[in-house]
């Protein structure tokens, strides 16, 4: 008798299951994403199947819906990237790179939830019951109803849950996590999409709010068959240099709220602080008088942040001048180089030239072309700019100076840090209301913004 096949190969993209190896998913179609994982299950130990509850179906009118239903986790920066706080019954993955912060972020947000009133209930797959009470001591007391579990098979996770009835549950991290029915090993594709199903369920079925933390992998993604983002309701990710003190925690995902929204925190010893002018915290420790140096405002979703873009332009030795850029574009940079070396007349393969965004941010918003092609001006020609001034315009391939969105936010937040001008695209200039806080110069070409400074 033929023997019985106890392997099958999954995608990690999509989840799609296949008896033999293939180069491209037929499903999703991306390519090298298959995997070898044990087919089938294990049987349950009683043999026995579950009873099946039936659900009964509901008009829209008989479901309510309040926006007091949402929980404050006790960080406001935290709260709106969720869309203004948990919404009970949600299912939350949070990601990042080791050591960036976010056990300790989701420990101190069970201390908040728990000071609330709330019944809490941490489940560590990675950590020691003394490791946990050794960075506990570290953020502060946790005072009110937080529970600590050392667990990794989710069935008896499930049983705690349901004798304990927490409001909010933590699981650190769902690639420890793993179900006795499943025959592979904890972290495969088949064990990471059985345990978020698992969790999903508990969380919809009794109203339980879920955080899992995920592993990052080299790319940046989500350890994992990508079918876990689209089975939670919020995917978070915590961006930020490991050696540098503030962190960013980004929404990708959120049925709940938009994902525009950003919140940024600060590393300290005490754990992580609220950082609630962002702007200002950019750019503390300016140089005074120095070239090459234009203060900027970018946009995350609603919220205007000013960033300080510098830019090095020097005599090349070499036969190709050297192009780097640091938080920016490489590419954005070099077409802004062309512009000023076509429009403007400037002889820039001459001169090798470093770009970068002060204070290890990463952004590629349109709207700071402009401050890039003067922070490379006043590098050539070392001409300090301004301080008080402030500048944000896109800059098309004829050098003129395109419109952005939200121009008066990002005057707005220039006024209350004290910037004196503004120079901005000539459009936005005329669909606003003019001020007496700021001076605002419109400006229609690269060469008009050159000439004002």
């Amino acid at each position: 008798m033929a023997k019985e096949k106890t392997t099958a190969f999954f995608c990690k993209e999509c989840g799609y299951e296949s008896a033999k190896w293939m180069g491209q998913c037929p499903a999703c179609r991306a390519w090298n994403t298959f995997v070898e994982e044990p087919a089938g299950r294990k049987e349950s130990p009683s043999g026995k199947m579950r009873p099946v509850k039936r659900a009964v179906p509901a008009r829209l009118e008989d479901i309510s819906v309040e926006e007091s239903d949402r929980d404050s986790t006790g960080y406001q920066e935290l709260d709106r990237v969720l869309g203004g706080g948990v919404v009970p019954g949600s299912l939350v993955l949070v990601g990042g790179d080791p050591g960036i912060g976010k056990s300790t972020l989701l420990l101190q947000v069970c201390r908040n939830l728990a000071a609330a009133g709330r019944k809490v209930l941490y489940i560590s797959g990675e950590e020691s019951l003394r490791q946990i009470k050794l960075r506990a001591n570290r953020i502060g007391s946790a005072p009110g109803n937080l529970l600590f579990l050392c667990e990794t098979s989710l069935d008896s996770i499930q049983e705690t849950i349901m004798e304990v009835k927490p409001q909010v549950v933590i699981i650190d991290s769902i690639q420890t996590m793993y179900r006795e029915e499943i025959s592979s090993a904890p972290g495969s594709v088949s064990q990471v999409r059985e345990s978020t199903n698992l969790l999903m369920q508990i969380a919809k079925g009794q109203g339980i709010t879920i955080f899992i933390v995920g592993h990052v992998t080299k790319e940046g993604v989500v350890a994992g068959p990508r079918v876990l983002e689209h089975m939670v309701d919020t995917v978070l990710y915590f961006e930020g240099d490991r050696h540098a003190s503030y962190r960013i925690l980004r929404g990708v995902k959120n049925r709940f709220g938009s994902t525009n929204e950003i919140g940024v925190f600060e590393m300290r010893e005490q754990g992580l602080a609220e950082v609630e002018n962002p702007s200002e915290f950019m750019l503390d420790g300016r140089p005074e008088g120095a070239s090459g140096a234009v203060v900027a405002c970018a946009m995350e979703g609603t919220r205007p942040i000013l960033l300080e873009v510098q830019a090095l332009v020097t005599q090349s030795n070499l036969g190709i001048p050297r192009r780097t850029a640091a938080g920016t574009d490489y590419n954005r940079v070099n077409l802004l180089m062309a512009v000023l070396e076509k429009r403007c007349h400037y002889e820039m393969p001459r001169y090798d030239a470093y770009v970068n965004i002060a204070g290890g941010m990463k952004m590629n918003e349109p709207a700071l072309d402009l401050a890039i092609v003067l922070a490379l001006v006043s590098s050539l020609k070392d001409r300090p700019v301004d301080e008080k001034t402030i500048v944000f315009g896109e800059v098309g391939l004829s050098g003129e100076v395109r419109a952005v969105s939200m121009a008066e936010q990002r005057v707005s937040e220039a006024v209350k840090l004290g910037f004196t001008c503004c120079i901005l695209p000539q459009i936005c200039l005329d669909k606003m209301k003019h001020t007496d806080r700021i001076r605002l110069v419109g400006v229609r070409n690269v060469r008009e913004a050159i000439a004002v400074l």
